[in-house]
């Protein structure tokens, strides 16, 4: 069969939406490192509008490790096919790379940082790879951030990358790129331009000083859900053009991207894209984690308890929809504090209206895994606020019985419970007062919420309706 190519975008089908640019007009602004499903399907997308515009802003994508991707984007010229999932599926071609680079095109790439035209240098390269210890700073004793303070000009990681590029602008007296961490770690850009100062101050205490004074990381969050392009997947895509596309990708409708403002004289217009700007990106990463994963951990431990096996089946349930819908706009979204440019409740209606998407199926088991660590952030933290303003936390009690409940099941029936304190967890659960037990392990509820006896009162009435099978009750609060 066929590649897809920029010869083969006039034969493409006419369902499928061309780019609303010139692919080959296109110029390199941008370095991105980690063209993964997520980066293609997500930072590219909104890229690829904005280069109906200017053409300034193609991307380069570079790979360290692995060699596919970037073999697949160059066999295709920079195009993909982008499937949105929805009720209404849609397929895209995405021309947003003007270049790819690949293992073993060091000198390359040590160019193409050192080039003016490029301003801006991306990444999502997953938390583990920028080489960070346990608390967040560099991890001096990582085997790549060995290899880098000892051939600073020939690195291996991504934070080596990033500043032997800025290295080689401040030695030509040209202006630095901005950084842009696209991971999603809570303050992101701060963390990773510690990580850079960190390094450059190891290599040259005045890069150091010129990083942290020049150089702009600002923090941001992004989202969508990116299944894996399996073969299967590729197979539809491939009948659907009537040309191979192994670079292509999928998502849900749904895409956010928040940037915090930083100053770039005649830079892009991100805002005309759909990027959101703002000077609070931390404000928005607690309404992700409360409303999105706070609902997300309440829709897994009562929908399973209620024999349902993924998100869009329990938002199928009336009673259960209901339920969370009441406990994201009166419990949690209460719990926040005012966000510049964020609309809370229009927010939590975009959410739950992605937990009714129909083509994405999202299992509740897994989103149900590690309770111990998500619930302290996605709820509990909810509760205390509940409870420091006075507010009832009845509803908000729930998920969290429900989850005590799943525990004991699972502990009962010698079922695998995946969690970091699956032993202290089992044994609280299957304990003679498990609501107690429970409270009493510190890493999760912690002191407060042990002793409070509102919440105390709360969960033990959620609990013991969940035991007798009463779940219908607790959905009518």
């Amino acid at each position: 069969m066929t590649i897809l190519s920029r010869a083969a975008l006039a034969a493409l089908p006419a369902a499928i939406a061309r780019p609303g640019h010139a692919p080959d007009s296109i110029r390199t602004g941008i370095v991105h490192f980690g063209p993964g499903a997520f980066h293609r399907a997500h930072q590219a997308a909104y890229v690829d509008r904005l280069l109906d515009q200017d053409p300034r802003w193609g991307i380069a994508a570079v790979s360290l490790r692995s060699p596919g991707t970037v073999a697949a984007l160059k066999a295709q010229d920079g195009l993909y096919t982008l499937a949105v999932l929805d009720r209404e599926p849609s397929m895209r071609i995405i021309a947003a790379h003007s270049d790819a680079i690949g293992p073993g095109e060091g000198a390359r790439l040590r160019t193409l940082l050192a080039d003016p035209a490029v301003r801006l240098a991306t990444s999502t390269v997953t938390e583990k790879g920028y080489c960070l210890g346990g608390d967040g700073t560099l991890d001096f004793a990582h085997p790549d951030i060995v290899h880098d303070r000892q051939r600073p000009a020939e690195p291996a990681s991504v934070i080596g990358w990033i500043v032997a590029g800025l290295s080689d602008r401040r030695a030509a007296g040209a202006d630095p790129f901005a950084m842009l961490c696209c991971d999603n770690m809570t303050g992101n850009g701060a963390k990773l331009r510690a990580a850079c100062i960190a390094l450059a101050q190891a290599q040259d205490p005045a890069l150091a000083d010129w990083i942290e004074g020049a150089v702009a990381f600002p923090d941001s969050m992004v989202d969508s859900i990116t299944p894996a392009s399996d073969p299967a997947f590729l197979a539809s895509v491939g009948a659907a053009l009537g040309v191979e596309d192994q670079a292509a990708v999928q998502r849900e409708s749904f895409a956010q991207w928040v940037l915090q403002r930083f100053d770039m004289a005649d830079g892009p217009d991100f805002e005309a894209a759909g990027v959101t700007m703002t000077s609070d990106v931390r404000g928005y990463e607690q309404a992700k984690l409360r409303i999105l994963n706070g609902a997300h951990s309440s829709l897994a431990y009562i929908g399973l308890a209620r024999g349902h096996e993924t998100v869009f089946e329990a938002m199928a349930d009336p009673e259960l929809e209901a339920f969370v819908t009441r406990l994201v706009h009166h419990d949690i979204a209460a719990s926040l504090s005012p966000v510049e440019g964020l609309d809370v409740a229009a927010y939590a209606d975009a959410v739950l209206d992605r937990f009714r998407n129909p083509a994405i199926r999202h299992l509740l088991s897994q989103i149900a895994w590690d309770g111990s660590q998500k619930l302290p952030y996605r709820l509990l933290d909810t509760v205390r606020a509940a409870l420091d303003a006075g507010r009832g936390v009845e509803r908000l009690a729930v998920p969290i019985a429900a989850w005590i409940a799943f525990v004991r099941g699972k502990a009962e029936a010698g079922e695998t419970i995946t969690d970091p304190l699956a032993d202290t967890l089992a044994e609280a659960a299957t304990s003679g007062s498990p609501v107690g037990a429970m409270l009493a392990i510190e890493p999760v509820f912690g002191a407060r919420l042990a002793q409070d006896e509102r919440f105390g009162k709360a969960l033990t009435d959620a609990f013991e309706h969940i035991a007798k099978g009463d779940i219908a009750a607790l959905l009518a609060r």
